[in-house]
């Protein structure tokens, strides 16, 4: 039976649904997708799509910390977008965050998306352990 590791942290926001803020198996961490919601307040965040794009990828390296790794050790991200025209300033925020080599990336339009946001973000992480 393969074991699986629920990996959870108060730095990020909770589940909003059935549903782990990521589970680890072996080394390989699987994050589910986050919108930009504050952690403590479980409110979407106040300001422009930029600041909610860097609220997800906050949401994010706080679930990597929690799993024992950084955005840098994410090999895969899907980034999802109600607005396909953000796609450069995600590319913008997203350099603030990743050095080079950069994890393989989907960028995907969508019509609509939970609590009425324009990005949420998942991906696959590998640690050493």
């Amino acid at each position: 039976m393969i074991k699986k590791e629920v990996i959870s942290t108060e730095n990020a926001p909770q589940a909003i649904g059935t549903y782990s803020q990521a589970v680890k198996v072996q080394n390989t961490v699987y994050l589910s997708g986050q919108i930009p919601l504050d952690p403590k307040s479980m409110e979407i965040i106040e300001g422009d799509i930029e600041a909610h794009i860097t609220q997800v990828f906050e949401n994010l390296k706080a679930v990597c910390d929690a799993a024992g790794g950084t955005l840098n050790d994410i090999v895969k991200l899907n980034i999802f977008l109600t607005d396909l025209g953000n796609f450069a300033l995600v590319n913008e925020v997203m350099s603030r965050y990743f050095d080079q080599p950069y994890p393989a990336r989907a960028a995907i339009g969508v019509a609509s998306l939970p609590k009425g946001v324009g990005v949420e973000m998942d991906g696959i992480l590998l640690t050493d352990a």
